[in-house]
């Protein structure tokens, strides 16, 4: 082996200047791949909690503590993956920083039960856990914004916003978790916290742009849409495992939830992947934020779309306190959301308004109400379940009938 070949697998100390956004065959690497797995890991608990509670008919107390969890374990994806992809150094300075930012997702994690509790009980809310977290990997990644800050001259202005603002946003964070605020107060502070993270990104790119790879961002979100739905099959195998080894064993509807499960796991595969994600970013990239924002909503619905599969199958093992329509409304939702989302971000992202996705969405609405309407009706709710893993069907016949046509003119136009 040469003493280059050699060089190249050693992770000595490396400068943070700056990967090239345009280089080429760039990928996802292992140690990314490693940490998408303390994300999965998170959405698996937020969508557990969520189950948990929409079963017992704490719907309020599920929902909200879960768009907050989503967005907490969401977001903290975002700063890590957005900053490797243009920061990577893959030495032993920013390897052992992941590994910091990989327990504090881990200790976010253990904290999200305590969170749903205070919620439901309606007093304060405890974050102190999940503070905990943020905590640990903050002080990660701001470790990391001052490397570039040091290395990286150009792009010193964009390093100090993001190290101003999230230092800035974790001390109010900190402050709020300790403050012991009514839960009405403290939800509305946090709004503030939440507009000053979505705002700072914004501010730090707007004049000098970090050198983020797009095929390489396209690719990491791509890859945690496929992690995420297999926490959907994950949590979906779980729950089902009460029932078959219960005294019903395997039933009817048991099967029937089982193909749902699946159906829906690989239409909202198909779908997402049916579009070019990487193409409007290479030409405009400061279309990354409303991608990478807008795919806040899509691991959300993703994950909640898993949190109401073990829902159904609480409800088929008898300890569900909600009836058959709550049910498939708790699958149905995230699934409409999910499939909404994904043609707003086509139209932002493309600069197109295709009259054809009109009909796509009236379809796949129609499958969704259907689904509903036939609950209502007394029909099972396995099979409603079934019947809705029919809406993203939908789109995937029509894209591979005449959407890809339609994308590649919407391509030409860009």
């Amino acid at each position: 082996m040469s003493s280059s070949s050699v060089a190249d697998r050693a992770h000595h100390r490396r400068r943070f200047q700056g990967r090239d956004p345009n280089e080429a065959h760039r990928a996802a690497t292992p140690l990314e791949l490693l940490y998408d797995l303390t994300i999965v890991v998170a959405f698996g608990t937020a969508a557990d909690q969520l189950a948990h509670y929409v079963a017992e008919d704490h719907v309020g107390a599920g929902v909200a503590g879960f768009v907050f969890a989503a967005f907490a374990v969401s977001w903290a994806w975002l700063n890590y993956s957005w900053f490797a992809s243009a920061y990577d150094t893959d030495d032993w300075v920013f390897r052992l920083a992941t590994m910091v930012q990989m327990a504090g997702v881990i200790v976010l994690s253990l904290g999200l039960p305590q969170m749903f509790a205070s919620i439901d009980h309606g007093e304060t809310l405890d974050t102190k856990v999940m503070v905990a977290g943020y905590v640990v990997m903050r002080v990660a990644l701001l470790f990391l914004w001052c490397q570039v800050f040091r290395h990286d001259p150009p792009r010193r202005p964009a390093a100090r916003v993001y190290i101003v603002t999230i230092g800035a946003v974790q001390v109010g964070w900190v402050a709020l978790a300790f403050a012991d605020l009514p839960i009405g107060a403290t939800f509305a502070l946090f709004g503030v916290l939440l507009a000053i993270e979505l705002t700072g990104p914004f501010i730090a790119e707007h004049r000098v742009t970090t050198p983020w790879h797009a095929h390489h961002i396209a690719e990491r979100y791509g890859l945690l849409i496929i992690i995420t739905l297999g926490e959907v099959i994950i949590g979906t195998v779980a729950s089902l495992n009460a029932v078959v080894h219960g005294e019903a064993g395997w039933t009817v509807d048991a099967v029937l939830l089982t193909i749902a499960g699946v159906g829906l796991t690989f239409g909202c595969w198909w779908v997402y992947f049916a579009l070019p994600w990487a193409e409007p970013l290479v030409r405009h990239r400061m279309r990354g934020f409303p991608f990478g924002y807008g795919h806040l909503y899509l691991f959300g619905a993703l994950a909640a779309m898993g949190g109401g599969l073990e829902v159904a199958a609480i409800y088929l093992e008898g300890e569900a306190k909600i009836g058959a329509t709550a049910v498939v409304l708790s699958v149905a939702i995230p699934v409409a959301v999910y499939i909404g989302v994904l043609y707003a971000l086509y139209s932002i992202l493309m600069r197109a308004r295709d009259p054809f996705h009109l009909w796509l969405l009236a379809g796949t609405a129609a499958v969704i109400v259907l689904s509903v309407v036939l609950v209502e009706a007394g029909a099972s709710m396995a099979l409603c379940l079934v019947v809705l893993a029919f809406a993203p069907a939908v789109t995937v016949v029509g894209y591979e009938t005449l959407g890809h046509r339609h994308v590649s003119e919407a391509l030409d136009r860009l």
